[in-house]
């Protein structure tokens, strides 16, 4: 399906074309590059390069233009804050010096617990956009159905001729022919480390893509793929660690923060969370059944914690450990957002059990709420180390999830954590916790209404 290009030039075309409609002719491409591709001119040999070089093919007087757009990707292009402009960026620049871009496409394969890979696609009508390709067999099939999957294989450029390629050969043709494209090149981006990736452009000239764009294109992409892979590698570390230490450490660890011993402190409202009877409820699944049901149980914790701006720092087999920070002078902001977010995830787990959403079993959740002084930092020896989350306040927090049981109640707060609360939440007394000398004040949330925090 390679198709071979048209021999006459682009601007003959175009003048053909635009005289038979009584329109003026008109040429991206400079008086300059126009004349330098023109058949009817002279045309200089090849500029001599070491055998090999992707350079040897690119038309004379052209060679300079590419070298800044390589100078444009390395620089400026790989520091651009938003990824989508390094697309629209490079398509831009190589229509500038007259290959014909009127629209590119990328697919990446990245490492995200949500989805496995990222789809960015830039035409000249609509600008930049962006599709996420989900984990699963869905994704896998369209990519085995996909022009990428061919390349992949072949290790080549494909490029067609859309006028002489069935509809039938990929799903996007016939997108493209509608759209009224008339060439389509699609290329491997195969990265260093061995991930396999990929980019396309298509054209509405007449004729297509000539063999001097593609020597253009071909000259570009290498540097094009390193650029991707750099900037791929700095958001994939980004995007591992938030996924496994959370948001504020994930910080403290691209910042420096590795050494051991590195701690710091922030107070906050502390939200710590376990599933009642997690061993009898698993004793009769799978190790993946036991996954699903902790998963399912995380799912109906971990939203309303996000929604109310909490952060979870950390997850303890079936439990976890969040954390609501104070926010400037509104010292009740943390307690709010915090007693919110564990009314809504018993309010969760409620209606997931009514629904069935844990296979026949019945799962309850004990929470405690507290507010004080949580430290993170760098403990275990030698080169490895855990990011762990430490302190009086957080190992109180966990003390008091243990009388969820003892007193039957789902959620109990602490005395320092009420003292930042409007209303009267009910007393249940005070209560000794392991390895803490004196009993504790506990409190469980009003009947009839749900506390306000104070205001700051």
């Amino acid at each position: 399906m390679t198709a071979a290009l048209a021999p006459k030039s682009r601007c003959n075309l175009n003048h053909d074309l635009h005289h038979e409609l009584g329109k003026p002719c008109f040429d991206r491409r400079s008086d300059h590059f126009r004349r330098m591709l023109d058949e009817d001119a002279p045309r200089p040999a090849p500029t001599a390069l070491a055998d090999g070089s992707e350079a040897e093919d690119v038309p004379f007087g052209a060679l300079q233009s590419c070298v800044g757009i390589r100078d444009w990707l390395l620089g400026e292009g790989a520091r651009l804050p938003k990824a989508d402009d390094l697309l629209s960026g490079l398509a831009q620049r190589l229509d500038e010096i007259g290959v014909p871009i009127d629209r590119a496409t990328t697919a990446i394969d990245t490492l995200h617990s949500e989805y496995s890979g990222v789809g960015r696609r830039w035409t000249r009508e609509e600008g930049s956009s962006v599709r996420l390709f989900p984990h699963g067999e869905a994704s896998e099939r369209a990519y085995r159905e996909s022009p990428f999957y061919t390349v992949h294989q072949s290790g080549e450029w494909l490029v067609l001729d859309l006028a002489r390629t069935p509809d039938t050969a990929y799903a996007v043709i016939p997108e493209l022919k509608a759209a009224g494209y008339t060439h389509y090149i699609v290329a491997p981006l195969i990265f260093t480390n061995g991930t396999r990736n990929g980019i396309t452009f298509a054209t509405r000239a007449a004729s297509g893509f000539r063999d001097e764009d593609i020597a253009i294109l071909r000259f570009v992409m290498p540097t094009l793929a390193a650029v991707m892979e750099m900037r791929l590698l700095n958001k994939q570390l980004d995007t591992v660690l938030r996924i496994y230490v959370g948001d504020e450490p994930h910080r403290a660890i691209l910042s420096g923060d590795i050494r051991r011993g590195q701690v710091r402190r922030i107070r906050s409202a502390i939200l710590f969370a376990d599933m009642r009877d997690y061993t009898r409820l698993s004793a009769d699944l799978t190790p993946e059944g036991a996954v699903d049901l902790l998963n399912a149980f995380f799912d109906c914790l971990v939203p309303p914690i996000e929604r109310e701006g909490g952060e979870v720092l950390k997850y303890l087999g079936d439990g976890l450990l969040a954390i609501f920070r104070e926010s400037g002078d509104d010292m009740g902001s943390a307690a709010k957002g915090a007693l919110t977010a564990a009314q809504s995830a018993l309010a969760a787990l409620t209606e997931a059990n009514a629904v069935g959403r844990f296979s026949g079993k019945v799962v309850d959740a004990g929470i405690a709420l507290h507010h004080g002084e949580a430290a993170y930092g760098n403990v275990g020896s030698g080169t490895r180390l855990d990011f762990t989350v430490i302190g009086r306040d957080v190992n109180l927090a966990s003390r008091l999830a243990r009388l969820n049981r003892v007193l039957q109640e789902p959620l109990l707060m602490s005395k320092p954590f009420v003292d930042f609360l409007w209303g009267d939440p009910e007393p249940l007394g005070s209560h000794p916790l392991d390895g803490f000398p004196e009993p504790m004040a506990v409190f469980r949330p009003e009947r009839k209404s749900k506390p306000l925090a104070k205001a700051g």
